[in-house]
């Protein structure tokens, strides 16, 4: 088998160095050479039959067609149906997507944004909720902000507390909501599977669910803290119910909502006979849950959708803020309390 001929030999037949058979047969937009030197590395590289890489090309010229998205799971629907969006509005443009998971590991996120700009991608979409951590916030904002410098495009979906362009989901409006209709539905005695203590949108949907119940009157909450997963809601619910039985559980993703549904089917109760159940995000797996769950609609796919638009608009002197509201989605899961 002929072995493959590299950039290496060209510019060893050339006479030349290997950053100046890159900058002839690449291209570079910060540097030239001159057209001597660049007709004999043509004539070396034709002489040796290499191929150039496309990619090593576009990565030299800093034009890369490659957006980088990074999610905090990639087998959470919530991070897949946002995927989707960022995917088709990608591809309209002409772009590949490349793909990370921080696998919920916060240092991580810096990590990933610092490798996908090093591979020139032309933006970079961050999609989750942030910790409450300042020292995580500052580093991964450095990361964006050294993105920018260098001429990329960054996209925060989640919190605007990292100074760049991002789709903010109101988390505040849509548990208030939430909170307001389950009221109004006779619900007073709540368990709330609030997830983790320092993740800000679980704080955001958590904590305002609980003070608009408080606000309304006459309903008595319990928290309790778990991770922000299927598992974490099935745990919550096991410790929720050795010393009680709500009326409601409600938790703050509809992952969470699914190891409830688990933990309750698993303890012998039923939902909604004998507790009610319900959820946050409105995830396409829900179809296949019975009884439906009430939730809070996000149009998922569009917020994919939004972020990638913004990520290829025209930069603006001043960070940008897409505003994106849920709407309350009352199903089976939540009829009202017996005797109510």
């Amino acid at each position: 088998m002929t072995p493959r001929v590299t950039l290496t030999d060209v510019a060893r037949e050339a006479g030349v160095s290997l950053a100046t058979a890159s900058r002839a047969i690449n291209g570079n937009k910060n540097r030239k050479v001159r057209d001597d030197i660049r007709e004999r590395v043509h004539a070396a590289a034709e002489k040796l039959r290499y191929s150039p890489d496309a990619n090593a090309q576009a990565m030299a010229r800093g034009e890369t067609k490659q957006l980088g998205l990074i999610v905090h799971s990639i087998t959470d629907p919530y991070f897949s149906a946002i995927a989707s969006g960022v995917m088709v509005a990608a591809e309209r443009r002409g772009f590949v997507v490349t793909l990370a998971s921080t696998q919920s590991n916060a240092n991580r996120e810096r990590e990933l944004v610092e490798l996908l700009s090093s591979q020139r991608a032309h933006a970079l979409v961050v999609v989750g909720g942030r910790r409450a951590d300042p020292a995580v916030l500052a580093a991964l904002t450095g990361a964006l902000a050294e993105h920018r410098r260098t001429g990329g495009a960054t996209v925060l979906v989640g919190q605007a507390v990292l100074e760049t362009d991002t789709v903010v989901i109101d988390n505040v409006d849509g548990a208030r909501s939430l909170a307001r209709a389950l009221h109004a539905r006779g619900y007073r005695d709540v368990a709330i599977l609030a997830g983790p203590a320092d993740h800000l949108t679980a704080q955001e949907r958590a904590q305002t669910f609980a003070q608009e119940l408080a606000l309304l009157g006459g309903a008595r909450t319990t928290m309790v803290h778990s991770r922000f997963t299927r598992d974490g809601g099935r745990d919550a619910t096991q410790d929720v119910l050795r010393s009680a039985r709500p009326e409601l559980i409600f938790a703050v993703n509809d992952v969470m909502a699914l190891g409830a549904l688990a933990a309750l089917t698993d303890a012998g109760l039923r939902v909604p006979q004998d507790v009610s159940l319900a959820g946050f995000d409105d995830i396409d797996a829900l179809q296949d849950v019975t009884p439906r769950l009430t939730t809070v609609h996000l149009p998922l796919h569009d917020i994919g959708i939004a972020a990638t638009d913004l990520a290829f608009a025209a930069p603006a002197p001043e960070p940008r803020v897409v505003r994106v509201q849920g709407t309350v989605t009352i199903r089976d899961s939540t009829p009202g309390p017996p005797g109510r």
